[in-house]
This record gives C-alpha cells, sequence and structure tokens, in this order.
C-alpha cells in the first residue's frame, strides 16, 4: 500500500471500542459456538446485487442510491498488489498480534502453536484491533479512495474508524455468520450513521460464504437479537425473499449501512474466503452504554420469542 494512496486531507481518528472484548480477555481465543446448522433456504443465491464496476465510477446517484438501498457494491478498488500487501500484513499480525485479538475456528485449537502466519489463515475465524500493528493495515484502514466515499455516506468530512476486523472464513470449516444488524453489536444510538466497509481480499463467491444483504431493511429499524447461534435475527424473521447475493473478486468493495440485514453462510469449499472489514462514523459521536444497546437491540426481558 504506498504512500501516495493515504488520505492526508481528513482528520481521522482511531479509537476502537472494544465492547465485546474486554482488556483482560485473552489475546487467543476459541470459538466456543458447536451449533453450525442453518436451514438450508436461509440463503438464495438466484438475485444478485447491484454493482459498481469502479471506485472511481461512483456517481452521485450511485450515493443517493445508497440512502434506499443500504449498500454500494464496487467491483473494483484495490490493486492485486494492495491485496498481497494486505494478506502479507494479516500474516505478520497473526505471528506477532501485539494488541491484536485473535480467534480461531472451534476445529482449529490444537493445529495453532505450529501453524505459521500464513498457515494460521486457514485456522481462523476471525482477528481484531490490528491497524496499528503493521503499516500496510495502517495504509488500508486510511486509503483515500476508501475514505472519500465513506465521507460522502456519512455526510461526515471528519472520520474515526472504531473497529477493523479480518473475517477469514477458512475453506472447509469457516462458519456461518447469522444474519444480523452491525449496530446490535455497537455501543452507539441505532440512528448514527455507521459505514462498513467490506473488502474481499479473495474471489467472494456465493459457494464460499460472499455477503448477503436485504436491501432497504437499514431504514426498517433496529430488531431485536437473539443469542442462537450467534447474537443474531431470529431465522424465522429474516426476509429471505429480499436475499441479494454480494459477490466479488479479490479487491472488490462493499459499503454497507450498520443497520442493514446481512449475514453470510459457511465456506463448504476448499477455498479461501478471507475479507477485511473495518467500520467509520463521523468524529465525535457519542457513545451509549452497553445496556441501552441490549435495551434496543436485546431478546432479554421482552415478550418475544425464537
Amino acid at each position: 500500500m504506498g504512500k501516495s494512496r493515504a488520505d492526508t486531507t481528513t482528520k481521522f481518528d482511531y479509537k476502537p471500542r472494544r465492547t465485546l472484548n474486554p482488556p483482560d480477555q485473552a489475546k487467543f481465543q476459541v470459538d466456543t459456538t458447536t451449533d453450525f446448522g442453518y436451514p438450508p433456504d436461509l440463503y438464495r443465491f438466484d438475485n444478485p446485487a447491484t454493482f459498481v464496476e469502479s471506485i472511481d465510477e461512483i456517481s452521485a446517484a450511485d450515493v443517493a442510491r445508497f440512502a434506499v438501498d443500504g449498500y454500494l457494491a464496487v467491483r473494483n478498488v484495490l490493486e492485486p498488489h494492495e491485496v498481497t500487501d494486505v494478506l502479507d500484513g494479516l500474516s505478520h499480525v497473526l505471528t506477532s498480534p501485539g494488541q491484536a485479538e485473535i480467534q480461531y475456528e472451534s476445529w482449529a485449537a490444537d493445529h495453532v502453536d505450529t501453524a505459521t502466519g500464513t498457515e494460521r489463515m486457514d485456522l481462523v475465524r476471525k482477528f481484531m484491533w490490528f491497524v496499528n500493528e503493521d503499516s500496510r493495515l495502517r495504509g488500508l484502514a486510511t486509503d483515500k479512495r476508501i475514505l472519500r466515499i465513506v465521507r460522502q455516506l456519512t455526510g461526515s468530512e471528519d472520520l474515526t474508524m472504531f473497529q477493523d476486523m479480518a473475517l477469514l472464513k477458512p475453506p472447509g470449516g469457516g462458519r456461518e455468520k447469522p444474519w444480523h444488524q452491525d449496530n446490535a453489536f455497537f455501543s452507539y444510538e441505532p440512528g448514527t450513521p455507521i459505514v462498513g466497509v467490506w473488502i474481499a481480499l479473495d474471489p467472494a463467491t456465493p459457494e464460499n460464504g460472499c455477503m448477503h444483504v436485504i436491501p432497504g431493511s437499514h431504514v426498517e429499524g433496529p430488531v431485536v437479537h437473539f443469542r442462537r447461534r450467534d447474537f443474531q435475527l431470529c431465522d424465522d424473521e429474516v426476509q429471505v425473499t429480499r436475499d441479494t447475493v454480494v459477490p466479488l473478486p479479490p479487491g472488490g468493495i462493499l459499503f454497507f449501512h450498520g443497520l442493514l440485514h446481512h449475514g453470510t453462510p459457511a465456506n463448504r469449499t476448499d477455498t479461501r474466503r478471507r475479507a477485511v472489514q473495518l467500520h467509520y462514523l463521523p468524529a465525535g459521536t457519542p457513545g451509549i452504554p452497553q445496556e441501552r444497546r441490549l435495551e434496543i437491540f436485546g431478546s432479554e426481558g421482552k415478550d418475544v420469542t425464537c
């Protein structure tokens, strides 16, 4: 990631909010989920997203459509050598994590100690808080092409990036991320203009677990989440008929609203489906207590069932 790609004109803060990851939690974690099954008809694959071919082609009409659909999919953003730089940065962090927190797939615990950084990519479910651990990853988070679009989508010139996450969904065992709203995990008011930036580092295909979205669902407000296979929308409440599948080539990006319903099926192929996800909001946005977040999104104490 060359220096010329870094945005030096916009105020940019990195303020990670470790709402679900207390400082005393172990840096190396193993996913303890045992329920990997989900209904076979929970995702549909015959309704592809609308795409913009290149980030340089994003128009005012595309930005306006984001307000309606809640997503903007762009096929070509990072060059192949930039994708390689990001992957090399992630591999470095897996070997020398520093302040990063790593969660391995449940079946991978016995293989971690003997694996190299590259090999560990095939064992990891996700890891977080890595931007300050490698200059190539910092360069991605401050990329001027990405921030230019995020500024337009948030309506703010000054941005804070408050979450950085790698979602590696390894071949043959990368489990599903059930349907959810990202704002359900964040301690900010639901109306906050949060924008997620999901960056494909491999071909993200319908077969290996690319993103699925429900266009327009972000304007329908927060939805109660349940602790089932994850903190998620109830399977019975997912509007599968509106499901839109978003396959992307390496270097492609999905920009999406924090209240957009989205999920990714399991990777049951022998191919990798690695991605990085960054979340931005207007600088200076106040947080809310976790109790307030759960009051909005949690199911506890409400007359709801799933």
